[in-house]
């Protein structure tokens, strides 16, 4: 695998860089950023990978989420990728929530979907194998995982199918139920079909009533969000959580909507909160 250089930055006496590749898992040329704090020669740095929500690509927390200061500090790594495939020949729906900027991070298997909205084997596969081989300061046996709404779903998700894989997980205004709200009905039914049991894999709650267990969880959610309750629904993680042992903190935080002045106000909490979980 090869990655092309499209920016470096120095920042927080880091770097902040944004890279393309072909993608196998997509069909498609992928783009994503990652920060690398400054390090000692030969340091080895824990990674969080943030998953944007819909209409974003990587750009959005990279240039608007305000945590290279914070992963300057702890010394992580944040690694931010794309939310699907894109360009000629991929298809897109006229709709904001599906298509193009709107992959879900599932596996597709519904035409035309399947050939390129493969986001699930991308990120949970493709782009970690790329990681460990292009970036040798990245200590792969330490992952943690987060992201905002579309990208909260995915990251409970991934985080929840991936126990050994993330020491911690958390998310920012996150569909925690694709199963129980509209944007999740629309996506899953196009990408998945509709036989609803296919869709537990990809809904938080429902993989944990199935059994998925991690040991907490961190979830902030602005309650002046205008998604939340029609779309959100946090209180639904915390009843599929109750008996199971899982720690969830669920902060309602006053005021605040589902925007990035929303997640910039609260990454480094989140930044400091994964980097105490990934010390080794």
């Amino acid at each position: 695998m090869t990655i092309e250089t499209l920016s470096t930055n120095k920042s927080h006496g880091g770097v902040q860089g944004v890279y393309r590749h072909a993608s196998s898992a997509t069909g498609t040329d992928m783009v994503f950023s990652v920060f690398v704090p400054d390090h000692a020669e030969g340091a080895k740095l824990p990674v969080l990978w943030y998953l944007s929500g819909l209409t974003c690509t990587h750009a959005n927390v990279t240039e608007k989420g305000e945590y290279r200061q914070a992963c300057a500090e702890h010394g992580v790594i944040l690694i931010a990728p794309d939310t699907s495939p894109r360009g000629e020949g991929v298809p897109n729906d006229d709709g904001y929530d599906f298509g193009q900027g709107a992959g879900f991070y599932v596996d597709a298997t519904q035409a035309p979907w399947s050939q390129h909205f493969q986001m699930r084997s991308y990120i949970e596969s493709e782009l970690p194998a790329l990681i460990a081989a292009e970036f040798a300061v990245a200590d792969m046996s330490r992952q943690s995982i987060t992201g905002h709404s579309m990208g909260g779903h995915g990251a409970l998700t991934i985080g929840l199918r991936n126990p050994d894989r993330f020491r911690s997980i958390s998310a920012f205004s996150p569909i925690v139920s694709p199963l129980n709200c509209p944007w999740g009905e629309k996506a899953l039914t196009g990408y998945i079909g509709a036989d609803k049991a296919g869709w537990r894999e990809y809904d938080a709650c429902a993989l944990i009533e199935d059994g998925a267990r991690v040991p907490a969880l961190l979830v902030d959610q602005g309650d002046a969000d205008n998604f939340l309750t029609e779309q959100l629904k946090p209180e639904l993680l915390a009843k599929a959580v109750e008996g199971t042992g899982i720690d969830l903190t669920l902060r309602m935080q006053p005021g605040y909507d589902h925007s990035y002045y929303f997640i910039s106000s609260f990454m480094a909490d989140h930044v400091a909160w994964h980097a105490e979980r990934l010390k080794a």
